[in-house]
């Protein structure tokens, strides 16, 4: 089973996004900010990372840049979650090291895609 570390402050995003990740069969590690990412990520092993780019403790970028030192994590994806999607951002996302950049509200399809070109696996309906 391929386990999906999801940071996102929001209760709601949260639930729907792990919902559909559960639904698909995929497990599903949760954290509330960005330093408690870095830690769950660190402590147990993971496939992908879903990381919202406004959280508190740490933003996004910051955890990107601490995950991307760890050389465990240096092929691991990571996928941008963002509701502020200004013109520029998907392009400074990628460029900062983000493997996928996906705008909120999530839409479903898009997510689905992104995890299957960057994990493959489990299809999530």
């Amino acid at each position: 089973m391929k386990r999906i570390l999801v940071a996102e402050d929001r209760p709601a995003s949260l639930e729907l996004i792990r919902t559909v990740l559960d639904s698909a069969g995929y497990e599903v590690i949760e954290a509330a900010d960005g330093q408690e990412a870095v830690a769950k990520a660190c402590s147990t092993p993971i496939d992908l990372v879903l990381l919202d780019l406004q959280m508190p403790k740490m933003d996004g970028f910051m955890v990107l840049a601490e995950l991307r030192k760890d050389p465990r994590f240096a092929r691991v994806p990571i996928v941008a979650l963002t509701a502020s999607a200004m013109q520029g951002d998907r392009e400074r996302a990628l460029s900062a090291g983000f493997s996928a950049y996906v705008a909120k509200p999530v839409n479903l399809a898009i997510l689905r895609f992104e995890i299957e070109r960057l994990i493959g696996g489990t299809e999530i309906y």
